[in-house]
This record gives C-alpha cells, structure tokens and sequence, in this order.
C-alpha cells in the first residue's frame, strides 16, 4: 500500500493488478473488487500455475 497524494493505491504484484481509494479500506476494496474481475475476464489459470521469475541487469548512467 503506498499513498499518492490524498489517494491510498493497493497493489497486487503477483497479477500486476492495481487500485486506489480515498481510505485503505476503500482501495483494499477496490482492490478486491479489481481482482475478482481480473480473474474472471482476463486470466488463464494455466499461466498462473508457473510464474516466470527471473533476474534482469541494467545500467545506470552516472
């Protein structure tokens, strides 16, 4: 959970799936809501059984 400006935003990272609200209950609700639609209209379990986790390097310049 991070604020950002007068609105708390709620992540879930593992779906990429995010949503804010003027309190935490309210965007941890969002949140939920987001979710339940995610997961309803746009996610093939199959892709969410074997996550792809891996390391990545990249510069920054000085």
């Amino acid at each position: 959970m991070t604020k950002d400006g007068d609105w708390h935003v709620a992540r879930c990272l593992e779906v990429e799936v995010a949503s804010q609200g003027e309190t935490v209950d309210d965007a941890l609700a969002n949140l939920r809501e987001a979710l339940e639609l995610y997961f309803e209209d746009e996610a093939d379990p199959a892709d969410l059984a074997h996550p792809l986790v891996t390391p990545i390097e990249f510069r920054i310049s000085a």
